[in-house]
């Protein structure tokens, strides 16, 4: 008998794989990457025949890596206690290997390897390769699979229609950042694409995973009272701030070399952007919807040097505690010009959003961590309801992308009594309330889309390009004229005066949050 509670329900199947993680010492894996697979295995999305093999240069056996990384898994899932049954099985599926990523001789035997496994789990060829590495490792680790014949040749069709090698594939998860600007990307593409065709390439960004990043689509285009109200004539301006109330921790190093253009602006926020501002794609196949994505990042006008603010945060408090300025983090340069906060005004030059600036804000050492889209909308026509010279509040829509995953609408009701004033009342839906679960890890969605071998919610190429192409003249413009103020909000603030002033010179202010 069919079963009436899977009925309306998709199912995605994924093949048998081994997934190796380079770098697989590094904090990631233990955070994030392992957590995610124990999860997958823990609602049934993993793949049956499965191996995960762990590749980096500390020397470990298996079971010291099993070890390090339920730790991990202890400290890190969004599901606690840890089941044993499900660690159990889960850890007999995981592997160490050790080796210099420049060694040849360690490729080779993780091809050894890896070949032993298909035979014993049945994992049939197919190979994920993620690369939590330093980015200036990704064309080092690429060549080196190649030359191994990890990576295998979709270009080269094979005669032989029934050799069962030819349903095998192999795929490369990247972590951000893709280049440091404009051109270091295309160099980076370039030395992918030698061994790499594009599908084979799953560019990473967490954001994208997101409960509700992805029911950004759900929500505009099947919902016909927020798609018809979706542009220039019914919305005044739209807000997405991106905040953290952490500082920089120990990514000195990273973020002297970054800054936060880089490291927030360049990936997360422009993705958000995209799929708020896209165009309805013909289909939900990957490609259509990444091809509508482009197109809104292709008629961003050029930005204004004017409408670019950029900050650092110094001393000051957060939850009541004294912190450091940005100055005397660890492994920063006491009159370092790198930035840890940015706002900027943003103008589309299309027929859906001419007129309706996108103001984007993003911090480190905000009073508060929160992801939100804030549509801000029109002011009813006329005047019926105003008293005297106070406007009532304009009708505002709130995607809260972290935490407390959800949205609200703000509308204007009438309050109680015998005289028509005004209140601005919310409707707001949570999806920890609503579904009663929480919602699943980014990474769980990402690395179960690369098995599955769905591109939707990974960065295409020329997504890349075009962000880096906006903002690389910025990135240059800064390095020419470093700042004369910073540190200029202090920790704790919601940044500097200037983001303030930004905004007002628009008569608007940005969202209280």
């Amino acid at each position: 008998m069919n079963n009436p509670l899977l009925e309306g329900q998709q199912s995605r199947l994924a093949e048998p794989c081994s997934l190796v993680i380079f770098g697989a010492t590094g904090d990631l894996t233990a955070r994030k990457i392992v957590p995610a697979l124990y999860n997958l295995l823990k609602d049934g999305q993993l793949p049956s025949l499965f191996t995960c093999i762990g590749f980096a240069r500390r020397p470990k056996t298996d079971d010291q890596f099993r070890a390090e990384m339920k730790d991990g898994v202890n400290k890190y899932s969004r599901t606690q206690p840890i089941d044993e049954a499900i660690w159990s099985h889960f850890q007999d599926h995981l592997f160490y290997h050790q080796s210099e990523f420049h060694d040849d001789a360690g490729y080779e035997s993780l091809k050894a390897q890896l070949q032993q496994y298909d035979i014993k789990y049945g994992t049939k060829g197919n190979r994920i390769f993620y690369l939590a590495t330093q980015p200036e490792s990704f064309p080092l680790i690429c060549e080196k699979l190649h030359k191994a014949d990890l990576i295998y040749d979709e270009k080269q069709v094979k005669d032989q229609k029934n050799d069962p090698k030819n349903d095998r594939w192999s795929r490369i998860i990247i972590e951000k950042p893709f280049g440091h600007d404009l051109n270091s990307a295309h160099q980076l593409q370039d030395e992918l694409l030698k061994f790499l065709t594009e599908k084979q390439i799953y560019r990473i960004d967490h954001y994208l995973g997101k409960e509700t990043v992805q029911n950004l689509l759900v929500f505009r285009f099947a919902n016909s009272i927020f798609e018809a109200l979706w542009n220039n004539r019914h919305i005044d301006h739209i807000q997405i701030t991106v905040a953290e109330d952490i500082g920089i921790g120990t990514r000195g190093k990273f973020f002297e070399n970054a800054g936060l253009l880089r490291d927030m602006i360049q990936n997360h926020t422009m993705q958000i952007l995209s799929l708020v501002a896209m165009e309805p794609p013909v289909s939900l196949e990957a490609d259509a919807i990444r091809d509508q994505k482009v197109k809104a990042l292709e008629a961003i006008r050029p930005l204004k040097i004017e409408n670019v603010v950029r900050g650092q945060y110094g001393p000051g408090l957060i939850n009541g505690e004294q912190v450091v300025g940005y100055r005397q983090e660890n492994d920063v340069n006491p009159q370092s010009a790198i930035e840890t906060y940015v706002a900027l005004k943003l103008e589309i030059d299309n027929p859906r959003w001419k007129g309706v600036p996108f103001y984007l804000r993003a911090g480190k050492r905000l009073p508060k961590k929160t992801t939100e889209v804030a549509v801000i909308f029109k002011d009813a026509p006329g005047d019926l309801f105003q008293n005297g010279n106070r406007k009532n509040p304009p009708n505002l829509l709130v995607i809260r992308i972290q935490p407390d995953e959800g949205s609200s609408l703000k509308i204007n009701c009438k309050v109680p009594g015998p005289t028509n004033t005004l209140q601005p009342v919310k409707m707001d839906f949570r999806y920890g309330s609503y579904f009663g679960t929480t919602p699943p890890e980014a990474y769980e969605r990402l690395i179960c889309d690369c098995i599955i071998g769905d591109s939707t919610l990974f960065a295409r190429q020329d997504e890349v390009f075009n962000s880096w192409k906006l903002l690389t003249p910025l990135l240059e413009g800064w390095a020419k004229n470093p700042p004369q103020d910073f540190p200029n909000y202090p920790a704790g603030s919601w940044g500097p005066k200037t983001a303030d002033q930004l905004i007002e010179a628009d008569g608007r202010k940005w969202r209280l949050l």
